[in-house]
Formats: structure tokens, C-alpha cells, sequence
């Protein structure tokens, strides 16, 4: 069983990862998860634990979660982005067809605010993006 347990275990969380060395070579043949860093994706920073001096393999080791873990992260917000346009599709569908009136007015000015606010965005973003001549 050790031998298929990975060297390090990373516990996500919101904006990084709390990471572990596996430890199995102990007495009582448990598994142990030793503490060693902190990592902050959004900084970029990997932080030794209490007294733990980071090695160079430690490091490498956590600098390659954290190119994966940022590709993954960038893939999800793609992912994200494509089930928006499902739901907005989804909502025209639904305003046209099975909307009530009530349900309409519930929903309408949150709604356009939202999509006013995006295409703005958007429309500045695509003008920032053509060449200028």
C-alpha cells in the first residue's frame, strides 16, 4: 500500500493548498501526514511550515502542483464560463416560452442589469483587442 501512496499530499483550499509530506515508515505502520508548507496560488508563494526547511526537491515538488493546479483552475473558469452561456440560453428559452408574468418581473431588472453590465464589458474588451489603424 505505501508504495502506491504519493511523496506529498496537497489539501486545497480557497486560494492555495496546505501541503503534507506521506509518512509510512513508521512503528506503527500507519499513515502520517507531516505539515511542511503553505502555498498561495494568487501570490505565487510557497511558505515553510513551523521549523520545516523546504528542500529543493520539496520545492520543485510544490512548484509542479502548482502549475497543474493552475491549469486546472484556468480550465474550470472556461468550463464555468461555457455553462453561462448554456444558462443564458436556457433563460431566453424560458422568458419566451414558460415565464410567467410574475416571474418575469421578478427576474427582469436583475437580469438586464447583469447582461448591460457584461456586454459592456465585452464590447470594451473586443475594442481594446482590434488593431488600431
Amino acid at each position: 500500500m505505501s508504495s502506491d501512496l504519493p511523496e506529498f499530499y496537497f489539501r486545497t483550499r480557497d486560494n492555495g493548498a496546505l501541503v503534507y509530506r506521506v509518512d509510512t515508515e513508521n512503528r506503527q505502520r500507519r499513515i502520517d501526514l507531516n505539515q511542511i508548507a503553505v502555498v498561495n496560488l494568487n501570490k505565487g508563494e510557497i511558505r515553510a511550515h513551523g521549523e520545516h526547511v523546504l528542500t529543493e526537491d520539496e520545492t520543485a515538488a510544490i512548484r509542479d502542483w502548482m502549475d497543474g493546479r493552475q491549469a486546472v483552475l484556468a480550465g474550470r473558469e472556461t468550463e464555468d464560463i461555457l455553462r453561462t452561456i448554456d444558462a443564458l440560453h436556457t433563460a431566453a428559452q424560458w422568458a419566451q416560452s414558460r415565464a410567467t408574468p410574475e416571474a418575469l418581473e421578478a427576474v427582469t431588472d436583475d437580469l438586464l442589469l447583469a447582461m448591460h453590465d457584461l456586454r459592456q464589458v465585452l464590447v470594451r474588451k473586443k475594442a481594446d483587442r482590434v488593431p488600431k489603424p
